[in-house]
């Protein structure tokens, strides 16, 4: 059996492949273009780089040098950028080009204002050098890139991103934010280190803060997904306000952790919203409290949606409006955004209105 270290080298040698093929695959679409030599570095100078290739344009000759990262996060991608600018002082002729994984939008941004090629396994690129220049963007993100997102908005470090977004203008010392997310301390220390690659956080003295709310809460609603609750449809002859009212006054009674959610919720934030259809976050409901509510199952033609929550950080935040408990502006805007037309309007009117000036 290989051990860790063996399995890591033979995924980075599998990479250094993959980047030798892709970009071989990019140069040959200039018919201008030989592809001289290849060599395990940019030669002495740069000795640290994964790999050299030397190009010959119409007899004009050009070093590419190939940086690879594992992650094509900003804060990694920063590191790798400024190894090439080291390369590029020793060697001015030589073009520099980072290769990873998946190359985010804002790394590509970072590349370009700082004259550096990329690509990523998807094949998305940019190399301008010479009189070559060759683009391709837009392409799906890879199956690495998604088990990333997977891991920094997975239900327990969801936990811990709301507290940030609800707070963004405050400090948090990793203890402190543990016990306010309800998740270990090791969780905390991954999900900041997910936003640190993103340069998302900052340093404040003895603690963190999120210093770009915008970028994460887009980034999240992105890959949010509404039916990982578990959705029970119902059916009552009430108008949608009167069975709120009575879901509220039956689970408060009972005890039980609820909070409004989709149209009710956004109905109580921005009361310019109209709706027929009730949405709640239940914790667990009981059966006499269906008849209480005289709430029938259907199949179809449904006007009240009870949700059990795929976590308990959904509740997290929740505030009572009127005589009702709603969820935080954070959740009611994911929960909307996944609302096609009228409920992706509602979110953006709780975004510019509500969230956005709480930044």
């Amino acid at each position: 059996m290989l051990k860790i270290g063996a399995i890591m080298k033979v995924k980075e040698a599998a990479l250094v492949q993959q980047a030798k093929e892709l970009l071989r695959a990019c140069l040959l679409q200039v018919p201008s273009l030989r592809m001289e030599r290849e060599s395990a570095t940019a030669g002495q100078e740069a000795a640290g780089a994964d790999f050299a290739i030397s190009t010959d344009i119409q007899g004009v000759k050009q070093r590419l040098i190939v940086e690879i990262i594992t992650s094509g996060q900003p804060r990694v991608a920063r590191y790798a950028i400024n190894q090439l600018a080291q390369y590029r002082a020793q060697m001015p002729d030589c073009y520099g080009i980072i290769f990873a994984p998946y190359i985010s939008e804002r790394t590509a941004e970072m590349c370009r204002k700082e004259g550096v090629g990329y690509l990523d396994l998807a094949g998305n690129c940019v190399l301008n050098f010479q009189t070559v220049f060759i683009q391709k963007v837009g392409a799906p993100n890879p199956a690495p890139a998604r088990r990333e997102l997977r891991s920094l908005y997975s239900p327990k470090s969801t936990r811990v991103l709301r507290v940030l977004l609800a707070s963004a203008r405050q400090d948090w010392r990793y203890q402190k934010l543990a016990r306010e997310a309800n998740v270990s301390l090791g969780q905390v220390a991954n999900v900041l280190q997910g936003l640190r690659d993103r340069e998302w956080l900052t340093d404040e003295g003895d603690g963190v803060r999120l210093s770009a709310p915008a970028e994460l809460l887009a980034e999240w609603s992105s890959s949010y997904n509404f039916r990982k609750n578990l959705a029970t449809d119902y059916y009552s002859l009430d108008p949608p306000d009167k069975i709120e009212q009575t879901l509220g006054s039956v689970l408060n009674e009972q005890g039980i952790r609820y909070a409004l959610t989709g149209f009710s919720g956004a109905a109580r934030v921005s009361p310019a919203v109209r709706y027929q259809r009730v949405m709640a976050f239940v914790e667990a409901m009981p059966e006499d409290a269906l008849a209480h509510l005289k709430l029938k199952p259907v199949d179809s033609g449904a006007n009240v949606t009870l949700l059990t929550p795929y976590d308990e950080g959904i509740f997290y935040g929740s505030a009572t409006i009127g005589n009702l408990q709603v969820v935080h502006p954070i959740q009611l805007y994911l929960d909307l955004r996944n609302f096609k037309g009228r409920g992706e309007e509602a979110a953006e009117t709780i975004l510019e209105e509500v969230i956005k000036p709480s930044w």
